[in-house]
């Protein structure tokens, strides 16, 4: 994907992921594209431990993959600040 789709991407991704675990008021538009962008890293490497593929594109499997990603990195970045 170019560099305009993985913003594009990961702003959606980063402002779903923040609505699900109700972080919206906290993060703006450019964490929301660092969420997104980071999650789908860290989704594709999640699925690859489980043996499926990662992020392959712009595609609904890529989206699912990567707003788990970002849920799951907003989850510790919450719990490391807590502690």
């Amino acid at each position: 994907m170019g560099i305009i789709l993985w913003i594009i991407f990961g702003a959606l991704v980063g402002w779903i992921a923040s609505m699900i675990m109700k972080t919206n008021a906290e993060q703006g538009a450019v964490l929301n594209i660092i969420v997104g962008i980071v999650g789908a890293v860290l989704g594709g490497w999640i699925m690859s431990f489980f043996g499926q593929s990662g992020v392959s594109g712009f595609n609904l499997y890529s989206f699912i993959v990567a707003i788990i990603g970002a849920v799951v990195l907003i989850a510790i970045v919450k719990a490391v600040r807590r502690v």
